[in-house]
């Protein structure tokens, strides 16, 4: 009998061990992944979501790809392996996302992409992206306006592999290409990073002594130009954003960089993780795959006025 009920303790035991490994598999688990938090938007994307998906009563799951593909594909088994109910995806890449957005698909898992789109449909359940050619066209006639119609000027790009990379420049493009009075005299990659924008600015100054403005892909690339340009003593030289992160606001106001376009990254994070609830509790999939906020200018204007890549009332 002793062996018989110490048998039985164990076996009991043995069941409580496998309950208590059970939270690894979340039965309302949500999986956030995006580029590094070391981009402020990035990180106001995680946080939104976050936020959002607690506020709905599930588990987050907060993951960071560094714009590695293959580290991507890790996250996204990841994800699978925890059997959530759901993935947020900022990604990293048009094409090499598809065939990890299909492998959560195939598992039974739909994903809800932000901010970058990628090369296919029906993938996702969702693409919300920001109207980046929207946006790209209201920070370029604002810095249209600000050169006053001419001068030489630089063009800062993001990655190649980033579809918004190419929309923000054709975007720019087709509206400062009508003013020939604008001389292109550089146009170079940073990759959106700060410290790239730097060392590439110092060497196109060097280059373009006499440029009077820099656009650039986004407000990390920005920063980093405008930081270049101050260092050289050139903060006569124009200098416009895309983004709408803090760090450009405090520059705004102080009297250093002079616009931004703000896509607000918290409320399209917020607004995947509410479709992506809708769909875990109601099978319901949004009207449309590809949705598309539009962007706001911002400037000495309104620059007070944001927040966390929001504008507040």
């Amino acid at each position: 009998m002793k062996l018989t009920r110490r048998m039985t303790l164990a076996a009991f035991a043995g069941v409580l061990a496998l309950g208590t490994a059970a939270p690894a598999f979340a039965a309302d688990l949500i999986a956030i992944i995006t580029p590094s938090h070391d981009n402020p938007f990035f990180k106001a994307e995680a946080v939104g979501a976050e936020a959002k998906a607690k506020e709905l009563g599930y588990e987050a799951l907060v993951l960071v790809h560094d714009d590695d593909a293959n580290k991507q594909s890790q996250l996204i088994d990841t994800a699978i392996g925890r059997g959530a109910k759901a993935i947020i995806l900022d990604n990293a890449g048009a094409d090499a996302t598809v065939a990890a957005v299909q492998k959560a698909k195939d598992a039974g898992i739909p994903s809800f992409l932000i901010d970058r789109e990628i090369n296919a449909t029906g993938v996702a359940v969702a693409q919300i992206v920001s109207n980046n050619y929207q946006g790209a066209q209201l920070g370029a006639q604002e810095f249209v306006k600000l050169m006053g119609e001419k001068g030489n000027y630089v063009e800062l790009v993001g990655k190649e592999s980033d579809t918004n990379a190419g929309i923000r420049s054709k975007g720019y493009h087709d509206v400062i290409d009508d003013y020939p009075d604008l001389k292109k005299v550089a146009q170079q990659s940073a990759n959106w990073s700060q410290t790239e924008a730097y060392s590439k600015m110092e060497s196109i100054l060097q280059a373009n002594p006499d440029i009077k403005g820099v656009i650039s892909g986004n407000d990390t690339m920005a920063m980093g130009a405008y930081a270049a340009l101050a260092a050289a003593n050139r903060k006569d030289v124009i200098v416009v954003g895309f983004d709408g992160s803090n760090d450009v606001r405090d520059s705004i106001t102080s009297g250093g960089i002079k616009a931004t376009v703000l896509q607000p990254a918290y409320a399209q994070a917020q607004m995947a993780v509410e479709q992506a609830n809708d769909f875990i509790k109601n099978k319901k999939s949004p009207e449309k795959e590809k949705q598309l906020m539009d962007c706001v200018l911002v400037n000495g204007d309104n620059a007070a006025k944001l927040e966390t890549f929001a504008l507040k009332n």
